[in-house]
């Protein structure tokens, strides 16, 4: 029950203050000529002016309301490193048994996670707090409290920006004194020429407690296939690594700084850098024993490959066509077989001999020198016509040594589709060919076949009779393929609906080439948000778990899901941004997983600099709970409700605010100036004035 005094005056209020002021003139003019009755007249005139306000005595009926206090618990990345989850933990449920034991207050609890800007990803904990004040009215609100290490990426410049007058309280959940290093990178490539190098441009950065000299930190620097390199570095210098760039595709170095004394987390000292390796231009030679069908389909295909540089040469006088025409007289270029095949052979990324047939043009020793060029990492394809099974195949010279399949003399002419073997289903270059997933393959004929008997390497497709038509083969560093048919240009021309010739010709180059991604045993991982996603690729039937070994060091093994012959996938939810490291047998990979210079991973040492300015503003205060002390020894300072004190904590207590509000249930209106009672006082009182003034 509360009573009060209120107005409702019957004429608008600046004409009742104007008469006021003129009522007050009046009466200074009667006081000054000494009138008679001059304050008699005045309360008449007050009184008159009291009738115009038209007073009532309200009465109304009340229901108090309970205070509110917030709660906002930092659950980012940085609040899960150094024991601050448990100690987070302990000081949640203290905290809310205090709170509990304070009468008249109600407790909303909110957690700030994560950042909805996954390019910038933070703690924003003033964000969260704008949106749980939102359902908060304000002459409610008692107090926030902010459960942080203080590592803030939205604090606002100044408290006025949030528009609260209730004291904001800081639980540091860190320790003084906390230090951290982490690798910061000032400039990487994103890409680069194979065969090339680059620089990477990075400096060791400090944050926290430091020392007052220079320190000196181990970096140890792992490149593909390489030892790892080991550096000593200064603190706070940047300094220079150059990149190499050894193959097509994606090329990573990895950077790891080795722990100091007391470090907050290891989760920040490893990171990596990867760069696309783009070829300047593939190098192919091709060479055609004689003009046919066939030939214009590879010439197309390299040609209309922007990266491929091609030098194609057709044999069409070869040595036994000799009819004693002077060369001069000739039209055609002479084939520089000694240029080509023994000055400049290792310059070519793939050699193609198509229909080719020893005749006296290549002397065996230039075939030799091919034989060594794929030993030694090069590519030879051959596409083999009926010329393969005779006498002048290319199986009777030195290149026999890494061809992976011998001909039987025999030539298969009968229509036939070509089928993917269950090898073929698994390996890059032939799973998934556009038309071979029905039971039937739903693309055209082919009417010739090289019967050949293979003696190592893997048979992916078969021709006629379940003959071997495609053949690959890995010799020590280099690669051959055997295409045993010489009518892929029936796709081209779409006889009978064609077929996937584009599809199966650049894979096929590509796979000579070494593309990382048509390699038969990969293992690859990538970061998307809060996802990590593996694929593994492999011939084999079964593979074994994935181990992992996330940023702060905790391993896991994963078993993959089939999803395609030849290809396992999984896809993780992880909370932890940074390096996630991956083995499988023998293959490794590395994978980032969140923005690559993450905020969160910044700066991770507990500071009460950002948040200080806000609890002092509002009267509120930072206090370190976690300084030296173990989730189990915490205790936090006492509460204390207050009504209007303008600072709201001390050394060991925290105050909120306490706000009486109340909601109106029903209201009473008792006129104080109104009736025959007020009539006849206000009447009395002029009558009172005329009796005054008449003695």
């Amino acid at each position: 029950m509360s009573w009060s005094i209120e107005f409702s005056p019957v004429l608008p209020m600046p004409l009742i203050w104007a008469a006021l002021a003129l009522a007050g003139l009046f009466f200074i003019l009667l006081l000054m000529k000494l009138t008679r009755g001059a304050l008699i007249r005045c309360f008449a005139l007050l009184l008159l002016t009291a009738a115009l306000t038209n007073p009532h005595l309200k009465q109304e009926d009340r229901d108090p309301l309970s205070n509110i206090a917030l709660v906002i618990v930092d659950e980012s990345a940085s609040q899960k490193i150094a024991g601050r989850a448990e100690r987070t933990e302990t000081v949640r449920r203290k905290l809310a048994e205090m709170l509990a034991k304070t009468p008249n207050l109600e407790v909303r609890w909110l957690t700030s996670s994560r950042s909805t800007n996954e390019a910038r990803e933070g703690t924003t904990l003033f964000a969260d707090l704008n949106r749980g004040l939102s359902g908060i009215p304000t002459d409610r609100l008692a107090g926030v409290f902010l459960l942080t290490d203080g590592q803030i990426h939205d604090a606002p410049a100044s408290a006025a920006n949030i528009g609260i007058t209730a004291p904001i309280h800081a639980l540091i959940t860190g320790a003084k004194g906390e230090r951290d290093r982490r690798i910061e990178i000032l400039k990487a490539p994103r890409f680069g020429l194979v065969g090339g190098n680059d620089v990477i441009k990075l400096r060791i950065v400090e944050t926290g407690a430091r020392s007052s000299t220079p320190e000196v930190a181990t970096l140890k620097i792992s490149r593909e296939g390489k030892p790892v390199v080991t550096l000593q570095v200064r603190v706070g210098e940047p300094i220079e690594i150059p990149m190499d760039f050894p193959h097509a595709g994606t090329n990573i170095v990895e950077l790891e700084l080795e722990a100091a004394r007391d470090e907050l987390t290891l989760a920040n000292n490893r990171t990596a850098i990867s760069a696309e390796g783009i070829r300047e231009n593939l190098r192919v030679l091709l060479v055609s024993g004689e003009p046919h069908a066939g030939e214009r389909t590879w010439r197309n295909l390299l040609k209309s490959d922007a990266a491929v540089d091609l030098v194609h040469f057709t044999i069409l006088r070869p040595p036994e066509k000799q009819d004693g025409t002077p060369i001069n007289q000739l039209s055609l270029i002479a084939f520089p077989t000694r240029e080509l095949f023994s000055e400049k052979l290792e310059d070519f990324d793939l050699i193609i001999f198509d229909r080719y047939q020893r005749r006296g043009v290549l002397p065996l020793l230039y075939l030799d020198n091919v034989a060594r060029y794929v030993e030694n990492g090069g590519a030879v394809l051959i596409a083999a016509g009926h010329e393969y099974s005779g006498p002048m195949s290319l199986y009777r010279t030195p290149l026999a040594q890494v061809l992976p399949a011998a001909p039987t003399g025999r030539v298969i002419e009968q229509p036939y589709k070509a089928t993917i073997t269950t090898a073929g289903t698994k390996h890059p270059v032939t799973r998934g060919l556009p038309g071979s997933l029905s039971k039937v393959p739903d693309w055209g004929r082919w009417f010739r076949l090289v019967e050949a008997q293979p003696s190592r390497g893997k048979v992916l497709m078969n021709g006629a009779n379940e003959k071997p038509l495609l053949v690959l083969d890995r010799r020590n560093k280099g690669r051959v393929a055997l295409l045993l048919s010489d009518h892929a240009w029936l796709w081209a021309r779409g006889f009978e609906g064609g077929g996937p010739y584009t599809a199966l010709l650049r894979r096929l180059a590509h796979w000579l080439m070494k593309e990382p991604d048509l390699e038969e045993e990969y293992l690859r991982a990538t970061g998307s948000g809060k996802q990590l996603s593996i694929e593994r690729r492999s011939m084999r039937d079964d593979i074994e778990p994935v181990a992992i070994v996330a940023p702060n060091g905790e391993k896991l093994s994963v078993t993959l899901d089939k999803s395609t012959p030849g290809v396992w996938r999984k896809r993780l939810d992880v909370d932890q941004p940074g390096l996630y490291r991956l083995r499988s047998g023998d293959l490794s990979t590395i994978a980032h997983v969140g923005p690559m210079n993450s905020r969160e991973l910044e700066k991770v040492a507990a500071t009460e600099d950002i948040v200080k300015p806000i609890t002092e503003a509002t009267g509120g205060g930072a206090f370190w709970i976690g300084s030296g002390k173990t989730a189990g020894e915490i205790s936090l300072p006492r509460l204390s409700m207050l009504r209007s004190a303008k600072i709201m904590h001390g050394s060991n207590w925290m105050g909120l605010r306490k706000r009486d509000a109340y909601v109106v249930r029903g209201v009473k209106l008792l006129p104080l100036f109104a009736g025959f009672l007020a009539l006849i006082a206000l009447v009395g009182f002029i009558a009172l004035t005329w009796f005054r003034e008449g003695r």
